[in-house]
């Protein structure tokens, strides 16, 4: 059986309330969006257990990321969110799974900011099982859904656990008592080439690159550790002349634009590549430094994060300045310290990638069952 989303929900929209930032009083109420929780506020205008369903500033268009999610108890909703209570023929679980990742892309309008209007949402269709059935794929999807939560909760865990290490080993590398060597970044490299900025439009424009060939590593690399695979190629003869803004196992990446200062290390298991305008590459002297450990420096010291900030520029967009980048200060401990924190990150990497594995399975399961039950 298939029914209107109207028919299975009360539409509460008028009951919503907008709070600018500068009107909010603070408190222990969660004042909602329509991504999830905003704000917290003294009051609330609901008390139910409640689906929340975006209606402009979603995530419309992605395949991944949910555009409804259930809230419950005491809370406050903005009006960009739509609110919707199960009646008495729809499990309130039910309705949030169904329509948590539901195509919207041809019921959606707007130019610049899209959005999902009530007379259309209404006519969302939903398929309405008997309450039994309901209840069955409510808990098939839970249980798939709690393994995701324990492995990402687990994957957060082994994170700290080596930023824990880290500060363990060396301290915070801020404190004016520290006492390992301290140097230029650009003097921990073996050349002054080492630090350096990708090819910028005169030197490699769009309508170069290919279906395949050599990699150009971008700023999602980055931030997935190099998991992500590259959607852009050039010719082998044009990463030749562009081979000093090469990249290759052991180079630091970094972010030097939107979330400037993220930093990964190439990986040994991929090949050498190109690195776009968006990234920085640092190659430092393996006999002074692990890369392993500068990246995590990079990342976990307050002080040097404050450096990276300062170096940091633009109006409208942070970006790095490669020459003040290569004149910030950095720590070097001892090599054998170094080598013994890289080994216990190559231990924990082990674990994080058991726990992949699992998270990986879960998550196309959860696809799979989604498309089942609702596609």
């Amino acid at each position: 059986m298939i029914c209107f989303l109207e028919d299975v929900c009360e539409i509460l929209d008028s009951q919503r309330v907008p709070i600018t930032a500068k009107d909010r009083t603070k408190g222990i109420y969660p004042y909602y969006g329509a991504n999830g929780i905003q704000d917290y506020v003294d009051d609330y205008i609901f008390d139910d257990e409640l689906v929340l369903l975006a209606e402009d500033g979603g995530n419309f268009g992605s395949k991944d990321r949910p555009i409804a999610y259930r809230v419950s108890g005491k809370c406050w909703v903005n009006n960009h969110a739509h609110v919707l209570k199960a009646k008495d023929c729809i499990d309130v679980d039910y309705l949030c799974y169904s329509i948590m990742f539901y195509d919207v892309s041809s019921m959606v309008n707007g130019a610049t900011r899209k959005k999902l209007n009530q007379a259309t949402m209404r006519k969302m269709l939903i398929p309405l099982p008997s309450k039994e059935k309901q209840l069955e794929i409510v808990a098939n999807l839970d249980k798939v859904t709690q393994t995701i939560d324990l492995c990402n909760a687990i994957l957060e865990k082994l994170d700290l656990l080596v930023k824990s290490r880290f500060v363990e080993m060396f301290g915070d590398l801020a404190s004016p008592n520290i006492k390992w060597e301290k140097c230029r970044l650009i003097d921990a490299c073996a050349n002054n080439d080492d630090i350096k900025c990708g090819p910028f439009g005169t030197q490699l424009s769009k309508d170069e690159y290919t279906e395949s060939g050599i990699a150009v590593w971008e700023i999602p690399q980055i931030n997935s550790e190099f998991k992500t695979m590259p959607t852009h190629f050039i010719t082998k003869a044009k990463a030749q002349e562009l081979d000093s803004y090469s990249i290759k196992q052991g180079d630091i990446a970094m972010s030097r634009k939107g979330n400037v200062g993220r930093c990964a290390v190439f990986p040994e298991t991929l090949e050498n590549g190109i690195i776009h305008s968006d990234v920085l590459r640092i190659r430092v002297d393996k006999n002074i430094v692990i890369p392993e450990f500068m990246m995590r420096q990079l990342h976990y010291s307050g002080d040097v994060q404050h450096q990276i900030e300062i170096v940091s520029s633009g109006a409208i967009m942070a970006g790095i300045n490669v020459t003040k980048l290569k004149q910030i200060y950095v720590y070097i401990p001892p090599l054998d310290l170094q080598e013994q924190f890289a080994a216990f990150v190559e231990q924990t990497d082990k674990s994080k990638l058991a726990v992949k594995q699992v998270l990986e399975k879960a998550e196309t399961l959860k696809k799979a069952l989604m498309q089942e039950y609702f596609g």
